[in-house]
């Protein structure tokens, strides 16, 4: 089966390289790895050319701005059966993919724990669910989010229902909605062991699952209601996928 890394870049120069070594290393030929960048000033770009790999493949984020529009970006391009997520600062366990598909023989989507580590790899922590002690359910889930893209992959089935996402991207970020569309359409799996290195350091785009800043009352209650209201559509557009 296909294997397609949907990575999402913006002034990643520093780490994407480490990055995309740990990636390419456990790929096929017939995989592909679908890079969206959203308007990089720096080497990233590059950085990427560099590698001079026909697998990875650049697409330029025309739309609107920020890592949940670029995250769109690369899955739109994506053509694989299995569809996997990547930021581009983290490093790849080297059985990441293998246990992917081992997972994804019995389950639509999986959701992986991963290693905190600092810029320099060292390690915060050996795992990122004891710091944010996440919600298995969907309920749960609407409630607080529990869990991050770059430690999720799912068969297509899942990506087809998912896409195109909300409009208002601050009321459904890419990791958000793509829990909550498997959730509510498809089986979960839940992947105990490690399979990324997270890496939390000052350039970070977004905030871990555990660090978001406190919203207004009056925001939480707007963005659990368009969600709830959004899957509650895509339930009814792909009744005959969903369970």
């Amino acid at each position: 089966m296909k294997v397609s890394v949907c990575l999402a870049t913006y002034n990643g120069q520093k780490y994407i390289k480490e990055q995309l070594v740990s990636i390419v290393s456990q790929l096929s030929a017939d995989d592909e790895v679908i890079v969206s960048d959203d308007g990089s000033t720096d080497d990233t770009l590059a950085i990427i050319a560099g590698f001079d790999d026909k697998r990875i493949r650049v697409v330029h984020n025309q739309s609107e701005h920020g890592y949940t529009p670029n995250f769109e970006n690369a899955l739109k391009h994506a053509s694989g059966d299995i569809i996997v997520l990547s930021d581009q600062d983290d490093v790849w366990m080297p059985n990441k993919l293998s246990i992917i598909k081992k997972d994804l023989a019995q389950a639509d989507m999986v959701v992986s724990d991963a290693e905190v580590v600092d810029g320099n790899l060292n390690v915060i922590s050996e795992s990122l669910w004891s710091l944010s002690s996440p919600y298995r359910t969907f309920w749960g889930n609407i409630f607080r989010f529990s869990y991050l893209g770059c430690c999720m992959a799912f068969r297509r089935p899942v990506l087809e229902v998912a896409l195109p996402f909300p409009s208002r991207h601050l009321m459904a970020t890419h990791d958000n909605w793509l829990f909550l569309v498997g959730k509510s359409c498809f089986k979960v799996c839940f992947e105990k062991e490690p399979l990324i290195k997270y890496r939390r350091h000052k350039q970070n785009t977004s905030t871990g699952c555990w660090e978001h800043a406190p919203k207004s009352v009056p925001f939480m209650l707007k963005y659990r209601a368009y969600l709830m209201w959004h899957i509650l559509l895509r339930k009814i557009r792909c009744k005959s996928r969903c369970v």
